[in-house]
């Protein structure tokens, strides 16, 4: 019974997990995209080496730097992701690094997943 509450926790947390995300980056389906955040397609790229994963993402929208790291914040530690500092998460042996900088046509963000 003690191991049954943190399992139904998280399923509940992958079933939620859409329903405060605009979807997840491509290549990578378990980095959510924040609200307000559009993808652009095209502009990454994925890449499978014998260390892990490599997946480079690109996105923007019209939302506030503040806005976009503090759901990241909150949401990440949720799919297991350790905050290492502004913009850096850990999990097992990847990094995840999130850069947002303010442009003209609103924010862009731009993602880099590796092995550490």
């Amino acid at each position: 019974m003690t191991l049954f509450r943190p399992m139904i926790l998280i399923v509940v947390l992958m079933i939620a997990a859409p329903a405060w995300a605009d979807g997840f980056l491509s290549g990578s389906d378990d980095v959510p995209l924040a609200p307000g955040l559009t993808e652009i397609t095209g502009s990454g790229l994925v890449f499978d080496t014998p260390q892990g994963r490599i997946v480079e993402a690109y996105a923007q929208g019209p939302v506030a730097s503040a806005a976009v790291l503090g759901f990241y914040a909150q949401a990440l530690p949720q799919l297991g992701w350790t905050r290492q500092s502004d913009g850096r998460y850990r999990r097992d042996d990847e990094i995840l690094g999130i850069e947002v900088t303010a442009e003209s046509r609103g924010l862009s963000v731009h993602f880099t997943l590796s092995p550490e």
